[in-house]
């Protein structure tokens, strides 16, 4: 086999790949948002982002009106129609894409919490120390908020018939 017939292979391999990653990055992104939002109903999960959010600037507000319970049913009632709108891509691309808005500010928001929830013990040069509850629990979101940034870029992509590959 030379170098041109070795390269197709390739190409032809990668390509049956590529929607495949494609389908667990977007789905996975639902399921995990999805998954994330319907552990919003237990108590566990309200006591257990409690702390997060009441020393959020962004968000502690809602301990004013709300319970602790209550607001954060709200939130995942709002992360389920994040995940919900991402899921619909196919039939509805600009639906799709909001919804990736929402959980790049979502993923956003989330990620602010290492800069403000109290506990942290710095590092190497005053720098938060990923060890803990909270950034365990939080760095994820970075590879969560690519994901998002990718989901957002597809669904317009498809919204306005712009290439995929750019």
């Amino acid at each position: 086999m030379n170098n041109a017939e070795t390269t197709n292979v390739w190409a032809s391999r990668v390509a049956r790949i590529d929607p495949i990653g494609h389908a667990f990055l977007r789905y996975g992104l639902v399921v995990a948002i999805g998954w994330i939002a319907g552990m919003k109903g237990t108590e566990y999960e309200a006591k257990g982002i409690q702390p997060l959010i009441q020393h959020s600037p962004l968000l502690s507000w809602g301990y004013s009106i709300w319970t602790v319970h209550h607001f954060t049913m709200i939130i995942g009632a709002l992360e389920l129609v994040i995940a919900a709108l991402i899921a619909i891509r196919h039939w509805f691309p600009k639906a799709s894409a909001m919804g990736s808005v929402g959980s790049v500010f979502m993923f956003l928001t989330t990620l602010s919490f290492i800069l403000t929830t109290p506990g942290w013990e710095p590092s190497l040069g005053g720098f938060p120390a990923l060890s803990g509850e909270v950034g365990e629990f939080l760095i994820k979101d970075l590879v969560l908020l690519g994901a998002a940034l990718w989901t957002l870029t597809d669904s317009l992509k498809a919204a306005y018939d712009l290439p995929r590959e750019a």
